[in-house]
């Protein structure tokens, strides 16, 4: 069940809702992961700024179960992940950031319990 933040001054307009979706089998895909666990939200329009330029970027925050724990699984994930929204956004190498977070079942809420127990 990942969990997907994306923040970016880009304009919402760079987001239609089918970029939303080849977003999510993209990342679906990458980590391997069920199209129907992605939970993903874009926030943008954002005043940003990486390594000191207000250029458009974008920072992605990855959390997951299971994927997420290792620098070779992160390399794998950070090449695709980057190769689709280069592509897609036409950004630079250095004008995305993405931060990885392993998650534990306990520390996600579903169904009023936690994942362990589901």
């Amino acid at each position: 069940m990942p969990f997907i933040n994306v923040e970016t001054n880009l304009p919402a307009s760079k987001f239609p809702e089918d970029l939303l979706k080849r977003l999510c089998t993209t990342l679906a895909a990458a980590l391997g992961k069920p199209e129907d666990r992605m939970n993903l939200v874009v926030k943008t329009d954002l005043p940003m700024m990486i390594a000191g330029s207000s250029s458009p970027c974008l920072l992605m925050f990855l959390s997951a179960l299971g994927v997420t724990d290792t620098a070779e699984k992160n390399k794998k994930h950070s090449a695709k992940i980057f190769q689709f929204l280069k592509g897609e956004l036409g950004l630079s190498d250095d004008r995305i950031l993405i931060l990885f977070y392993p998650l534990e079942p306990w520390q996600i809420g579903k169904k009023g319990t936690v994942m362990s127990f589901l």
